[in-house]
């Protein structure tokens, strides 16, 4: 089984996204629904799963829910949904040679599709992801760019 790439993952619904953030749990932190009903709070695991089964959870539980699954896909959805693009807000730190491939590639990537995609044989959905994945690098960059004289301090050790 391929193992899935989390960063350009983009869900295509809330149910999606709720079922993608569960799965997430799963695979990199090894929690069960049970596990992120707990860590949520919850009184009541049933009401977590009719949550995922039907895309509709309360609004106060959606950052809660997302912190404990380890990934924000729920905000990514509902950012998209509304045709609008979320970034990791930059810290000022040095850039990596593999951030910088990575940017490249994915520039590769959707222009490859765009083409694909004007001659007949990309999807749309496929073209809009790589397109929305390469904009959210480059509007990093640029925040990074602008937020390099003021880094800020690493307090994560995410920088290293």
């Amino acid at each position: 089984m391929t193992r899935r790439n989390w960063k350009t993952l983009q869900p295509t619904s809330l149910r999606h996204a709720l079922e993608l953030c569960k799965d997430h749990a799963r695979e990199r932190l090894n929690k069960s629904v049970d596990n992120i009903a707990e860590d949520m709070g919850l009184a009541d695991k049933w009401a977590l799963y009719k949550w995922i089964q039907n895309g509709s959870m309360p609004a106060k539980l959606i950052r809660p829910y997302q912190l404990v699954c380890g990934i924000a896909l729920v905000s990514r959805w509902l950012a998209a949904s509304e045709g609008k693009l979320l970034l990791v807000i930059p810290t000022g730190r040095a850039v990596k040679t593999e951030d910088l491939t990575q940017t490249h590639a994915g520039f590769a990537t959707a222009m490859s599709l765009i083409t694909e995609f004007y001659a007949g044989k990309a999807t749309q959905a496929q073209t809009m992801e790589a397109i929305a994945q390469h904009l959210q690098q480059m509007a990093w960059h640029h925040g990074n760019v602008q937020q390099h004289a003021t880094p800020e301090l690493d307090f994560d050790g995410a920088g290293e």
